[in-house]
């Protein structure tokens, strides 16, 4: 199985003057980039393999962001950060519960992009620690960071490489609890901003594509004013 280059980047646009000012940046910064106008040729190439992140605009005319996100996400984990406008959580927050990895508000500046797309592609690639590579086991839950594998119950679980990202700090503290600050920085490679319900939106994810513990409960709980914490049984 091939690999994409970790720097090939899909760029979903159809602001033809914003993708090509966008990708001219992202190039001199190092980056190979690919821009399409649609969301149509968007979601083809972003199933093709051959690009090791997809940026989406959220608004764009016949197949919008949210659908070409949820096309895509129908059969790849490929990571995928949204271009939102500015002010629009309804959109910001539907995509992050189809799975998109992280949004940017538009008018972005590039090295924002450029900086975003870096932080997620960092925790996209297995780390080289030998002995952080070691399977994480906490009740039912199995997380193999080398692979970056999940599983319940010995039964796989997909999750995107923010979640799996949120999920492996938890696991690594299990039974203390983690604040969001810290899991945004550590997962999401950025700053906890006011009134930002990333990380809120992406647990509810991972809650929902985990099992349940034997007595009914979720193994992930809130813990008032400290953050989340992965629970031991």
């Amino acid at each position: 199985m091939t690999h994409p280059a970790p720097s090939r980047i899909l760029l979903v646009d159809d602001d033809v003057e914003l993708a090509t000012m966008l990708s001219d940046y992202l190039v001199r910064d190092g980056f190979e980039v690919l821009a399409v106008p649609d969301g149509e040729s968007g979601v083809a190439e972003a199933l093709s393999g051959r690009f090791a992140l997809v940026v989406l605009d959220v608004m764009m005319p016949g197949i919008g962001g949210i659908e070409a996100l949820r096309r895509i996400r129908a059969a790849s984990t490929v990571p995928v950060l949204m271009l939102t406008a500015r002010g629009d959580d309804l959109d910001r927050i539907v995509g992050l519960e189809l799975g998109a990895d992280d949004y940017v508000p538009k008018p972005c500046l590039p090295r924002e992009l450029a900086a975003r797309l870096r932080a997620i592609l960092r925790r996209s690639q297995p780390a080289g620690e030998p002995v952080s590579q070691a399977p994480l086991v906490v009740g039912p839950l199995t997380l193999m960071p080398a692979q970056r594998r999940v599983e319940w119950d010995g039964a796989p679980v997909e999750l995107t490489s923010t979640e799996f990202n949120l999920l492996e700090i938890l696991a690594r503290n299990a039974g203390r609890p983690v604040s969001k600050a810290d899991l945004s920085a550590q997962a999401l490679g950025r700053p906890l901003a006011r009134f930002d319900r990333s990380i809120d939106v992406h647990l509810s994810s991972i809650r929902h594509k985990l099992g349940l513990l034997p007595d009914g409960r979720s193994c992930i709980q809130t813990v008032y004013r400290q953050g989340y914490q992965l629970i031991r049984e």
